[in-house]
């Protein structure tokens, strides 16, 4: 009966913070609309991409064309909430215990997104022997993984700078984004960082037009364009957060917002009018409009009746399964090419996998995450930091 009752304790004391919003290590609330929100771009690169091997990548076919949109959205939320939770932390705090804090909180996640990687590419049970007798090269594109450096392509891998976890490439960035942050960014005022935004945001309009599309970084043809769609969305993340009061006050709930960026990248794709790639002009201004309104709305917004709990689940798995999914769908796009599957199976497995990869994030989230991050957290303590 004790038991029962201690068991009944620990559920209300689950529901309890549940039902509250959740709070920083230094006391301050979460933004939980914009936490919401990244696990919804999340869950939309997640779709997309199982979506778009299941049909070759056929522009015509492909039911959320515009969801690489995702990685800017998530690079201007970072600019914001990193100058949220960092900026007024600098009195107490060096660059090197803020970089700490960082890898504390996302290398976990890295080192298991490269060892899924280096599974996948070793026992998928599609790829035949195509993966068989590159040692030397897997080898090395573990290592430089773990570190989350670009390395050589791998056969039966696309031409990717992390061919054994793609959205690596985006990761990278974000590290580049945190030491411009620590060394440079947070030292410029508003002002500054508002020209640089401008400056920055007229490049990305030149690339995306010349180009015709944002789906750059990730090859090593295009990786010149990665710090290039860095610099525009968190430097203005940063400078929307400085700003914010000055802002109008946008209240919009968690799921109108969700439902504005599905609407976002579900749009088909543009086709072009002479010269004009109308394509390449709509994503940049998803980028320089629409994104900035989003997350100005979701900062001021509180998540609507009920969607607490889902904005923090949506939170929590939004990192996991963002690192998580992809060393799966290597052997889902060889299982799409090498089976035999009719496209009825196809959408059933795909659905199944696609709850597969959430299991997953969860998983990696209870029990990866969370306990590593709180055994490196205590070794911060000392001084008085904490992630």
């Amino acid at each position: 009966m004790q038991g029962i009752e201690t068991l009944n304790g620990v559920n209300a004391a689950i529901a309890a913070a549940d039902a509250a919003p959740d709070r920083t290590a230094t006391g301050k609330e979460h933004f939980e609309v914009l936490d919401g929100l990244r696990g919804t771009a999340a869950l939309l690169v997640v779709m997309y991409h199982i979506q778009g091997m299941m049909v070759f990548w056929q522009a015509s076919r492909l039911m959320l064309p515009h969801a690489v949109l995702a990685v800017d959205f998530f690079f201007v939320l970072s600019g914001f909430v990193i100058g949220y939770a960092y900026d007024d932390r600098w009195d107490r705090m060096t660059a090197v215990q803020f970089l700490k804090i960082r890898l504390v909180r996302l290398h976990p996640l890295v080192v298991l997104g490269m060892l899924l990687g280096l599974a996948s590419y070793l026992f998928d049970p599609f790829a035949a022997m195509a993966e068989h007798g590159h040692k030397r090269q897997l080898l090395l594109a573990f290592c430089l993984g773990l570190l989350l450096l670009p390395s050589g392509p791998l056969p039966n891998r696309f031409p990717d700078t992390h061919p054994l976890n793609t959205p690596c490439w985006s990761l990278l960035m974000e590290y580049v984004g945190n030491l411009a942050y620590a060394f440079a960014l947070r030292r410029l005022r508003a002002c500054s960082l508002g020209i640089l935004a401008l400056l920055s945001g007229a490049l990305l309009v030149a690339c995306a037009v010349h180009l015709g599309s944002l789906a750059q970084g990730a090859h090593w043809s295009s990786f010149w364009m990665a710090p290039v769609q860095l610099c525009f969305p968190f430097v203005t993340g940063l400078w929307l957060y400085r700003v914010r009061n000055r802002l109008p006050r946008l209240r919009i709930g968690w799921l109108p917002l969700s439902l504005v960026l599905t609407a976002i990248v579900a749009i088909p794709l543009i086709p072009s009018v002479g010269e004009l790639k109308l394509n390449g002009l709509y994503e940049v201004a998803c980028v320089v409009l629409l994104f900035p309104f989003i997350v100005v709305a979701g900062s001021h917004s509180d998540p609507g009746r009920g969607m607490l709990v889902v904005c923090k689940a949506s939170s929590r798995i939004s990192y996991p399964i963002y690192v998580t999914h992809y060393p799966f769908l290597y052997i889902w796009t060889n299982f799409v090419a090498h089976g035999n599957a009719t496209q009825a199976q196809l959408v059933a497995i795909g659905v199944l996998l696609f709850l597969f990869l959430l299991l997953i994030a969860w998983a990696a989230y209870m029990f990866w995450d969370v306990p590593i991050r709180r055994h490196l957290r205590s070794s911060l303590r000392p001084s008085k930091i904490s992630a």
